[in-house]
């Protein structure tokens, strides 16, 4: 069984900066793609952030020059470092890794449980 595990939201003031962190474990042959998306209240879900398993990353435009996606695959692990938060940033995040359990069967997406991010004065 696949798990993967968020840690490092909270709350920050506006300007400030945190990093999420985000391990998979459990019967995990390969991993794809890794990444973040986030939900503010009332709002559709959306992407923040991507990388590939050789560490090519894919940024929301919002958040370019700000966040940074990074990935240790050795610890099958993704963060997202983001920086200059704004209030708009506020919202729950959540990491996905696009994986494989066995080789051969085709990869499917795993969802983390969320990480509340809060940005405000």
């Amino acid at each position: 069984q696949v798990q993967l595990v968020e840690s490092g939201g909270g709350l920050v003031q506006p300007g400030g900066s945190l990093r999420l962190s985000c391990a998979a474990s459990g019967s995990i042959f390969s991993i794809n793609d890794m990444g973040w998306y986030r939900q503010a209240p009332g709002k559709q879900r959306e992407l923040v952030a991507t990388i590939t398993s050789s560490s090519k990353p894919n940024y929301q435009d919002s958040v370019k020059g700000r966040f940074t996606i990074s990935r240790d695959n050795a610890k099958d692990t993704v963060y997202l470092q983001m920086n200059s938060l704004k209030l708009e940033d506020t919202a729950v995040y959540y990491c996905y890794a696009d994986l494989n359990e066995v080789w051969g069967i085709p990869s499917r997406a795993y969802w983390g449980q969320g990480t509340q991010v809060t940005v405000s004065s």
